[in-house]
């Protein structure tokens, strides 16, 4: 029996960010950086479960081949598992 590969297992995250009519995202990352009341943080492989409302900042997701960067108003994130839903621009 073979085992499944999890987005644990390969130290990525699984990523949609999106806004009602555009998705900026879909894919696995390293690392993503965003921006709430208390401050700055990142987001990294096994993050522990995390939901916190965004407030106007730089996104950036970092990929194995490039860094994807966009503003957003306002937001929302959301981790568990290693799966990672960010809605921007509500």
């Amino acid at each position: 029996m073979t085992k499944s590969k999890t987005n644990s297992d390969t130290g990525h995250l699984q990523v949609i960010a999106r806004a009602p009519f555009h998705i900026y995202f879909e894919g696995e990352a390293q690392v993503i950086s965003a921006e709430n009341k208390v401050g700055p943080f990142d987001i990294l492989p096994d993050h522990a479960d995390f939901f916190s409302m965004l407030k106007p900042c730089e996104i950036k997701i970092e990929t194995d081949e490039d860094t994807i960067s966009f503003n957003t108003s306002n937001g929302i994130i959301s981790v568990q598992n290693n799966e990672v839903l960010l809605f921007v621009n509500m």
